[in-house]
């Protein structure tokens, strides 16, 4: 494990692996390298032409936090892994993970590529958006010493799943882990609050990023998603679109890995 010194100090841990290009992958929503190993499996895979960066996003995992909370912040945590890695870096995004990908691109960090799978991106009447109020009652719930609660709201109102299937599962094994970085689904609830409003995604929040982007989703995911990652390619005028067969949400290692390989050798 390595770390790094984010602009406001604090340490953000990953894990590196492979030599060449540097690529770094950034988790959505409650996900850390002790719960999610797509990103060190990806660098397994590529470790012949990548020097891949797995990490903590701040107050997850092994990743320090400091208050106050703004997302400028996670854009330096990004800035500071690309600066160990050797800029420019090659970004791929996942879910929430993508918005911040794609906020650090916009905010002139060196970044050579972006890829995006699945943002998570509700433009239409496909779903029902999020709560106008949605961070301010994950951050209630915070508050109240009552994460379960944010964490209720996050499956319930983000990703849809329906409450009596969320209550049930406050009894299963994986709920305390989830709990821990409860306080975390409010970071990334600023960074896609407003694109999961129903509403045509904003035409100037991206307008800087002028690298080449790959916009993905699995054909087996919620449509809602496939809207939303079809939009951000349209949106951006580097963009290419891709549909990856046989995938959902929780894509697959072994498939995103030569996609990212193709992506990267690309014109």
């Amino acid at each position: 494990m390595g770390t790094v010194r984010s602009k406001d100090g604090t340490i953000i841990a990953f894990d590196a692996v492979g030599e060449g290009q540097p690529l770094i992958m950034v988790d959505g929503a409650t996900s850390h390298r002790a719960v999610n190993p797509l990103g060190a499996q990806v660098g397994e895979l590529l470790r012949d032409g990548f020097r891949t960066y797995s990490y903590d996003r701040r107050g997850r995992g092994q990743s320090a936090d400091t208050a106050p909370y703004a997302t400028e912040r996670e854009i330096e945590d990004l800035a500071a892994l690309i600066d160990d890695a050797g800029a420019p870096a090659m970004v791929c995004g996942a879910s929430s993970g993508a918005a911040l990908a794609l906020d650090a691109a916009a905010a002139g960090l060196p970044i050579s590529r972006l890829v995006l799978w699945e943002p998570p991106f509700i433009v239409d009447d496909t779903r029902p958006p999020v709560p106008p109020d949605y961070v301010q009652r994950l951050d209630d719930a915070i508050a109240k010493g009552r994460p379960g609660d944010a964490v209720e709201m996050f499956f319930t109102a983000a990703i849809g799943m329906p409450a009596e299937v969320v209550a049930g599962m406050r009894q299963s094994p994986f709920w305390p882990a989830v709990e821990e970085v409860a306080h975390t689904i409010a970071y990334d609830g600023r960074f896609v609050a407003d694109t999961m409003a129903g509403n045509p995604l904003d035409k100037d929040r991206w307008a800087r990023v002028d690298v080449p982007v790959l916009a993905m989703h699995g054909d087996g995911t919620e449509p809602w998603l496939m809207v939303g990652a079809r939009a951000i390619a349209e949106l951006l005028p580097t963009a290419t679109f891709q549909v990856v067969k046989g995938e959902n949400h929780g894509v697959e290692p072994e498939v995103l890995a030569p996609v990212l390989r193709r992506f990267a050798e690309s014109g």
